[in-house]
């Protein structure tokens, strides 16, 4: 029994694993701009628990090198990022999961935060960022921003605001799987930033936050159950994005 118990606990682990993933590549108006180009993703996909560590700005363990291309943005481009389990792509056919799992249901968010030159900022946690893009819950379908990644094969889309000012950013994208919210400390982020040059025209910066601050362990979005009975609709309510 004792036996069995471990294989169930090493294969529950497994599991899980499996259903973590990463940010790791982007699009800008359907170009691809190549895998780990302009975006650096952690080297392992386990998702961030604390919102008030440093590791809630930009992640923490970066694969390195770190890329330092600067991506042109175009401001009202359309912009895409690529979720998946592990770099490089889907671990295999049996991948089930991927590119995360169906269960991990929560929001998607992008933040800019303004820097002197994207290729070697790094001062994550004393940046001011403002959000760009989000999307929560559609309360009359049940769907999430993480449904919308899933069903796009990994990629999320959003388009880059017409008005942001141009010059050069990180750009924070992020998502929250809010499973098992209904506890403290329960809710996994998964984030990653890419180093942007934003063209045009514009002169907004947006309300400012910084990481850590932006968030509560307590905030309604990030410590909530999602779950009508078995159905992860958070009871046909708003869901109140965090940020």
């Amino acid at each position: 029994m004792k036996a069995q118990s471990l294989l169930s606990s090493v294969f529950f682990a497994a599991r899980t694993v499996s259903g973590h993933g990463m940010w790791q590549r982007l699009t800008v108006n359907g170009v691809d701009q190549g895998q780990l180009v302009g975006i650096n993703p952690p080297a392992v996909n386990n998702p961030v628990l604390s919102v008030s560590g440093a590791s809630i700005a930009c992640n923490t363990g970066l694969k390195t090198p770190l890329s330092t291309t600067v991506v042109t943005v175009p401001a009202g481009a359309k912009v895409g990022a690529w979720f998946e389990h592990v770099i490089g792509g889907p671990q295999g056919a049996n991948d089930a999961d991927n590119p995360i799992a169906k269960s991990h249901k929560g929001p998607v968010i992008v933040y800019l935060a303004k820097v002197a030159n994207a290729a070697s900022a790094t001062d994550y946690n004393n940046y001011q960022w403002f959000k760009v893009a989000e999307e929560g819950l559609n309360t009359a379908t049940g769907t999430w921003g993480v449904d919308t990644m899933i069903a796009g094969n990994g990629w999320w889309n959003f388009t880059m605001p017409t008005c942001v000012a141009p010059g050069q950013y990180l750009m924070r994208v992020e998502l929250i799987a809010l499973h098992s919210a209904y506890a403290q400390g329960a809710a996994q982020f998964y984030m990653s930033c890419a180093n942007i040059q934003v063209t045009g025209s514009g002169t907004a910066t947006g309300t400012m936050v910084k990481f850590p601050g932006a968030y509560s362990a307590t905030d309604p979005g990030i410590m909530l159950n999602i779950y009508s009975g078995t159905v992860p609709n958070n009871g046909g309510k708003a869901y109140p994005i965090p940020g």
